[in-house]
């Protein structure tokens, strides 16, 4: 009876054991990033390379020149900057809308030049500091402006709103456009290419965004109804790597503080909200 006790008590706490590693395990993988994990501060540092990812669609903030490749912007300055001042060299990733929170999590890229902060986005990806903030505005052909001259005319079963897929627009579009249709269109094509082309009535920008269409092309208009969903911009990084996001974050703050910050912004004439 005792050896069986003992048998009894060998294989339970054998069973115990192993599903505690087990546990263990589980737990390490779910983290989102390892304690035990390198920071990618380390890794720039060690490598000696910055890798940003950028979309180079989204003027003034970041603009790829096709003749070229290479990118400007003011975010570009930004990113440069902060190479700079870390010593090491910037390549900048291609990137897309759809796929930028994914070059993040599948470590493409060390750090994106600046996205609309969403919770969405927050689930999966980290955020520095915001340094931007913005609003958000209907563009329609100046033609069309008087009849499309508030939001609520944009709202209709008859007008088709086109977005861009992957950006925080996109989502936007359906909360304050529910009667529209919406037409989203895949990068590199833009949301307000298709309302130049006449395949649809409006889509909504960032005012920083839109302030530079409607120089660029003439034939375009904000709706004069003015700004909505206030936003902030901020840089991606690895969701837990809490050592890189507080480096860039004091770095923004030190930028803020000796005036760079303010400077760019009147190099683009931009004004933050």
């Amino acid at each position: 009876m005792l050896r069986q006790d003992y048998s009894h008590k060998f294989f339970s706490n054998q069973l115990l054991n192993g599903m505690k590693k087990l546990l263990l395990v589980v737990l390490f993988a779910l983290l989102p990033f390892s304690l035990n994990a390198e920071s990618n501060l380390s890794k720039i540092l060690s490598s000696g390379e910055l890798k940003v990812g950028t979309t180079g669609d989204w003027d003034p903030m970041t603009v790829k020149d096709p003749a070229t490749n290479k990118y400007k912007g003011f975010d570009i300055d930004v990113m440069n900057e902060l190479a700079k001042d870390m010593g090491v060299k910037i390549t900048f990733v291609p990137a897309e809308w759809k796929t930028i929170v994914s070059g993040i999590t599948s470590s493409r890229y060390d750090i994106s030049t600046s996205v609309t902060k969403t919770p969405k986005r927050a689930e999966v990806a980290g955020f520095t500091d915001t340094y931007y903030k913005y609003g958000t505005v209907p563009l329609v052909l100046k033609k069309n402006l008087k009849k499309y001259s508030t939001w609520d005319s944009l709202n209709n079963s008859n007008v088709t709103i086109a977005t861009t897929l992957g950006t925080s627009q996109e989502e936007k579009a359906k909360e304050f456009f529910p009667k529209s249709k919406l037409n989203s269109v895949e990068a590199p094509a833009r949301d307000f290419q298709e309302v130049l082309a006449g395949r649809a009535d409006g889509n909504i920008t960032s005012s920083t965004e839109a302030n530079k269409l409607v120089i660029t092309y003439p034939q375009l208009a904000i709706v004069p109804d003015g700004e909505k969903n206030p936003a902030f911009l901020a840089m991606m990084v690895p969701k837990g790597d809490d050592e890189w996001r507080k480096y860039v974050n004091d770095w923004i703050n030190k930028k803020k503080s000796s005036g760079f910050f303010t400077n760019l912004l009147a190099k683009y004439n931009l004004k933050s909200l």
